[in-house]
């Protein structure tokens, strides 16, 4: 069921407002882990499109309901294997993302965690960012800054899976 990391309280009109802790726990840790790995400075997009691609990853990867009660330590090893440079990562998210559309659907309740996760994916997918070109022939620019290297349109969420998958790393 998709309710499950949610808080309810009451609102001021006395309807029932629902808190996407789930997502938001997701996004805490994806946010901590990269900020203890300072791989990129937190205002720039590469860090969203890195923080975004592991919340996403954190989040999907709750198949229990148990993200606000778990020990990050003890799923590492579960988020090194999904953001793995081999793994079919966008097709996973994509699945997920339709199970849980579908879980969501037929509850027919609120599903403010699965809102928040679905913007994060759009973004991540619509979104493309200047980047080295990491495909550019070898020698062809020698003598060239990093900088000053050839670069590429990336989608963000390109960019931000080695990067979430680097900051597990270095935890």
């Amino acid at each position: 069921m998709l309710h499950r990391g949610h808080q309810s309280t009451d609102g001021a009109d006395g309807g029932e407002l629902t808190v996407p802790m789930a997502w938001l726990y997701a996004e805490y840790i994806a946010d901590e882990l990269l900020r203890t790995g300072d791989l990129m400075p937190p205002t720039s997009f590469e860090f969203r499109a890195g923080r975004d691609a592991l919340a996403l990853t954190i989040f999907l990867s709750d198949t229990d309901g148990e993200l606000p009660g778990i020990r990050v330590v003890t799923q590492l090893e579960t988020w090194l294997s999904l953001t793995a440079y081999d793994q079919p990562w966008q097709d996973w998210v994509g699945e997920r993302m339709a199970q849980l559309t579908a879980e969501a659907a037929a509850s027919q309740g609120p599903a403010p965690d699965l809102d928040l996760a679905a913007a994060a994916w759009r973004w991540l997918e619509e979104t493309e960012l200047l980047a080295p070109d990491l495909n550019a022939v070898p020698g062809g620019t020698a003598g060239v800054g990093e900088d000053e290297g050839p670069k590429v349109w990336t989608p963000a969420w390109q960019l931000g899976l080695p990067l979430g998958h680097l900051a597990i790393h270095l935890f």
